[in-house]
């Protein structure tokens, strides 16, 4: 049985996701995402499973950061919707909490509530998961979490609000990584994933991604990221709809290849969802 890690405690949207993923494996959690990556990349599980996206808030630049200094791949993604509650160990009005815990996306994805509560602080968690563990384990009713009714369940939390996310529909998107790169490739839509780093002149960006457009390649993401060690300098992680065996992928990331300084491929796998 394939070994598979993931951040967090179970009850974590990660550990969700890995049910998707991997319905048969035998799963590890680990206490946050970089173990999750160096116990990937050290053979100690054969596959770690990371949150890369929101549909809310945008790119998880923890994931985009460990893949660029890792020698890990995506191989496969996932989608999940996202529910968020605010849980506790009591039934209290949201007058009486005082604190909510929860990790900063969560935090993120539910300004509103937070809004209304300006005497409550927040504080981030690990994971969703980790938070609901945290407030149960201090058993203070001025404490929540925001988190899942899988997490309230596991840790015998009372649900006090449900559904306290901004928008009715939230998911994330989450990968599967490991230390090779796929090379099958059938009919479904793939993606491609991959970074690059243009030289600071004017223009340089738009010449470096100018192939994308003329050979019809969908870019499905573009965000930028700073170059850790390099103080003001910025990289793009791009995903492409295609594969590198693809003739006019191949042609664009060898263009590419001609324009930038850096390029580097972080995998290819099937497309799932939008």
């Amino acid at each position: 049985m394939i070994r598979v890690g993931y951040p967090g405690r179970d009850g974590a949207h990660s550990a969700a996701a890995c049910d998707r993923l991997f319905p048969e494996a035998e799963l590890t959690a680990l206490p946050s995402f970089s173990a999750v990556a160096e116990a990937t990349a050290e053979g100690r599980i054969a596959f770690g499973v990371l949150p890369i996206e929101s549909s809310l808030s945008g790119p998880v630049n923890e994931t985009h950061d460990l893949l660029y200094e890792s020698p890990l791949a995506i191989v496969g993604e996932t989608v999940i919707p996202i529910r968020h509650c605010l849980v506790g160990p009591a039934e209290i009005s949201l007058e009486e909490v005082r604190v909510v815990r929860s990790h900063p996306a969560a935090l993120d994805q539910c300004r509103k509530l937070l809004a209304t509560m300006p005497w409550a602080t927040a504080i981030a968690a690990p994971t969703t998961a980790d938070a609901a563990a945290q407030v149960a384990e201090h058993g203070d009713p001025s404490e929540a979490a925001i988190a899942s009714e899988r997490a309230a369940s596991l840790y015998g939390l009372t649900v006090i609000a449900g559904d306290v996310g901004d928008h009715p529909e939230a998911y994330t998107r989450f990968v599967s990584v490991s230390t090779y790169t796929r090379l099958d490739r059938n009919g479904e839509v793939w993606r491609t994933a991959f970074s690059f780093v243009t030289d600071h002149q004017p223009g340089a960006l738009h010449r470096a991604i100018e192939p994308f457009a003329r050979l019809g390649i969908d870019l499905v993401q573009l965000v930028s990221r700073p170059i850790p060690q390099s103080p003001w300098r910025y990289r793009f992680d791009a995903v492409l709809e295609g594969h590198p065996l693809d003739a006019v992928v191949r042609e664009a990331l060898g263009e590419l290849r001609a324009r930038t300084r850096q390029v580097r491929v972080f995998g290819s796998y099937p497309a799932v969802g939008s």
